[in-house]
């Protein structure tokens, strides 16, 4: 998460527990970014999303909360269980909670449908 992004410790604790069960069940990498878009928002978290670690197993979550922006970016391999109707319901959740004044609550309830929505079904074996 950014610095300097004004959430208290207990903030970013909650949204940290989020992330790590979100990557519990369904075994990508998510990492949010809280702050101002440097130029269009498209552009720059791509390029956020590039600079992780490994950026074909992660999902980016960047909010620009000033200038009422959200942008979801899915890595390659992500991509092939986590559907864009998928990502598109997470956004509106995210964003209807943002609208109510609940950043946290509305970066949570996406990183966890998200989460869901690219969990890997598990198989039985007979």
């Amino acid at each position: 998460m950014a610095s300097g992004d004004g959430f208290s410790s207990d903030q970013r604790y909650e949204i940290d527990r989020a992330i790590r069960a979100a990557e519990m069940v369904c075994r990508y990498e998510f990492s949010v970014f809280v702050g101002a878009s440097e130029g269009e928002s498209g552009p720059f978290a791509e390029k956020l999303h590039a600079s992780l670690i490994a950026p074909g197993r992660s999902v980016l979550i960047m909010v620009d909360p000033a200038a009422r922006l959200l942008e979801i970016v899915t890595g390659s391999v992500v991509r092939r269980v986590l559907p864009d109707d998928a990502v598109r319901l997470a956004a509106v959740a995210m964003e209807s909670a943002f609208a109510e004044g609940d950043l946290v609550g509305g970066l949570k309830r996406g990183v966890a449908q998200l989460a869901e929505a690219a969990r890997v079904p598990q198989t039985l074996h007979a």
